[in-house]
């Protein structure tokens, strides 16, 4: 009866994490003092320190931007994940399925 209601679900799994990995998302920090590239996965791609934005010697305080800049990126991957996901999930279901997603 619910032999496929779902398709091919492990296919879709991979055409998700597919998207997932060509989507890149970028933060940055102090005005592009630091700047980190992250796929929607939340795999980072990217780190850029502009030392003529900043003072590298000062070692505490760079630390505090690239976590910073990280944690932004990647709460920016959470968020498209989020919405691709469901995106996804929304054209799994059958007709009028849909509308218990919002």
């Amino acid at each position: 009866m619910f032999g496929n209601l779902f398709g091919d679900f492990e296919k879709k799994q991979e055409e998700l994490r597919e998207r997932l990995d060509a989507i890149l998302v970028d933060a940055e920090v102090e005005d592009g003092a630091v700047r980190v590239t992250a796929t929607a996965a939340g795999e980072l791609r990217d780190l850029v320190i502009n030392p003529e934005k900043l003072d590298v010697q000062d070692v505490e305080a760079l630390q505090d931007l690239v976590l910073e800049a990280v944690n932004r990126a990647l709460d920016e991957a959470r968020k498209v994940q989020a919405e691709t996901s469901r995106a996804l999930i929304k054209d799994m279901l059958p007709p009028g399925f849909d509308k218990l997603f919002g």
